[in-house]
């Protein structure tokens, strides 16, 4: 059982960067891929990036690319989203997951999930 906890969210003007993080424990977290999702008021959730379990391929929505990078520490069992020239439209909750496997953006294909942390872009 994987437990992950989201923090470094918060309230940030348009232009502006945040770099939220997610701490893992209770598994073998060099084994998991892990994603970053998001979810907008009254909106589905969304696929943002993915990072496979040694780091060595990423995957992002198209609407981030280039804006935000994934990353991830297996020593630190950590994984990072820097988020830079951030818009109104990025406003959501965040959350991190984890699944054993390939990388995929089908949120219904992670495992484990974070609680979620929120991120404001204002104009």
């Amino acid at each position: 059982q994987v437990q992950l906890v989201e923090s470094g969210g918060g309230l940030v003007q348009a232009g502006g960067s945040l770099t939220p993080s997610c701490a893992a424990s209770g598994g073998s977290f060099s084994s998991y891929v892990m994603g970053w999702f998001r979810q907008a008021p009254g909106k589905g959730r969304q696929f943002v990036a993915s990072i496979t379990w040694g780091g060595s391929r990423t995957n992002y929505a198209d609407s981030v690319k280039g804006r935000f990078t994934i990353s991830r520490d297996n020593a630190k069992n950590t994984v990072t989203l820097q988020m830079n020239s951030l818009e109104p439209e990025d406003t959501a909750v965040y959350y991190c997951a984890a699944r054993r496997g390939g990388l995929t953006n089908m949120p219904t294909l992670y495992e484990y999930w974070g609680q979620g942390t929120q991120v404001t872009v204002s104009s």
